[in-house]
């Protein structure tokens, strides 16, 4: 048995996963080495490749015979969150890898936005609920208090009656 034949029945046997011999998402042909926008967006939002699982399907719709038979529909699922995303808009599986890592880092990013925004306006509403009267409303209040005063002052009856 020669050296070719002997690895081809040792990879002919492999039971590992396909999703285990793929290549990182990061690194794919599309956008090759450290100018990655990728690679750039996945590091500004905190996210590793060690937390995200990858899942490959048979996709459905549009795309004949190839998609019926190989799988290509990506689901993504970025653990630390819960969040997952699938993509199954085009016949190619590295084009529906790429296209659900962006729509995962979209939903990170508003999710990080949203949560920004929420803890903005709470301390905008603790500020406003702390700060003191103006001028003008406390001249406001004091004459609202004196007109008041007067009414009831009026309605009092005289102290011979």
């Amino acid at each position: 048995m020669t050296e070719h034949e002997t690895r081809f029945t040792f990879w002919q046997f492999d039971i590992r996963p396909p999703s285990f011999h793929r290549a990182p998402v990061s690194s794919t042909p599309e956008s090759p080495g450290t100018d990655d926008p990728i690679a750039l967006r996945m590091a500004a939002l905190g996210v590793r490749e060690a937390d995200l699982v990858e899942t490959f399907v048979r996709s459905g719709g549009h795309g004949g015979q190839n998609v019926n038979k190989v799988a290509t529909c990506v689901q993504l699922v970025h653990v630390p969150t819960g969040l997952q995303v699938k993509c199954q808009d085009t016949r190619h599986q590295g084009q529906n890898r790429v296209l659900a890592l962006r729509l995962l880092l979209d939903k990170l990013a508003a999710r990080q936005q949203a949560r920004i925004a929420a803890e903005r306006a709470r301390m905008e509403k603790m500020r406003r609920q702390k700060r003191g009267r103006s001028a003008g409303a406390k001249r406001r209040i004091l004459a609202d208090k004196s007109h008041n005063s007067a009414k009831k002052a009026s309605r009092r009856s005289a102290p011979g009656d």
